[in-house]
């Protein structure tokens, strides 16, 4: 985590923006991060646009240890889930970093205000990673229900551990998404990780596990090399085929079909100085005459 932070923002050097508090040394962070001014309006808007325009690196530091407590302060309205507040502060410091990465001043919004997303979005990662060994939050929806359930079942005084259809459908409709995303998710978060090296059985004197007891479904050896061959030949004869078709074509369908992320009609356009609809028939044309290309090879190994 400290690597991917110093790494995340390679102009700021001064160890006290980078340097992530363990429990020990908490209070201490705290008091020095308190000894870094709080910017003004216009302070922050010179700052933010020497870095943008210069890559000021002073101002870079300014910028981002002024802002060093807003971290702190969001890490605290999340300590009742489950994570230490170091770790929660030093994902908020990398959110904090990216979010200087990506601001432009010219838009009239504070830097705090651009910032609070990147922090959050950092901690509420880390809460999911944290809160189970299998990712439980894998849409916006599901992590509306994981971070506000909570919140939504005391608006609507639920006190029932396993909510009622209507009690669920209450809070899908509080919190705006589908039923099943509210019902998923709670029998998610009542659930806790169970050990594989557990007894498999309470009454299991002989010491077997749960691991032990698995099926191995892994693939053979002989299957996993004959999977590899395979992706290696596709990939071969995607090259070969490509290399068949005329450069304006080749870059087309490259861009349209395996580029991410996919460039759009209009941006080809200009760039060739044709139609969309021209661009969208090279595409076709050009994804037919490579399909029909490896087709042949496919057949020819036979």
């Amino acid at each position: 985590m400290k690597k991917q932070i110093k790494n995340a923002l390679p102009a700021v050097k001064n160890s006290s923006l980078t340097n992530i508090p363990d429990a020990g040394s908490l209070t201490g962070y705290i008091q020095e991060i308190q000894k870094f001014p709080v910017l003004s309006a216009s302070e922050e808007y010179e700052y933010a646009t020497r870095w943008v325009r210069d890559r000021d690196m002073a101002a870079a530091e300014s910028l981002v240890a002024s802002h060093l407590r807003l971290v702190v302060s969001v890490a605290y309205d999340f300590k009742n889930y489950g994570v230490p507040i170091p770790e929660l502060i030093a994902s908020g410091n990398m959110g904090l970093m990216q979010a200087l990465q990506k601001f432009d001043p010219q838009r009239g919004f504070r830097f705090s205000t651009y910032a609070m997303f990147w922090i959050k979005a950092e901690m509420y990662e880390t809460i999911l990673n944290n809160w189970s060994v299998v990712k439980i939050g894998t849409s916006a929806n599901q992590k509306r229900v994981f971070f506000n359930l909570a919140r939504a079942k005391r608006a609507l005084g639920i006190m029932d551990g396993n909510m009622s259809d209507d009690q669920t459908r209450a809070v899908a409709e509080y919190l705006g998404v589908p039923d099943g995303d509210v019902r998923r998710m709670a029998v998610r978060m009542s659930a806790r990780d169970v050990s594989l090296n557990a007894p498999a059985r309470s009454d299991d004197a002989s010491g077997g596990d749960i691991l032990s007891n698995m099926p191995d479904s892994a693939d053979n050896v002989a299957v996993m090399l004959e999977n590899a061959q395979m992706r290696r030949r596709g990939y071969e004869m995607l090259q070969s085929a490509l290399a068949e078709l005329p450069e304006r074509d080749r870059e087309i369908l490259v861009a349209r079909r395996l580029s991410d992320p996919v460039a759009t009609l209009e941006v080809l356009a200009k760039k060739y100085n044709i139609s969309r609809e021209r661009v969208r028939q090279i595409e076709e044309r050009a994804y037919s005459k490579l399909r029909n290309e490896i087709l042949k090879q496919a057949g020819e190994d036979k």
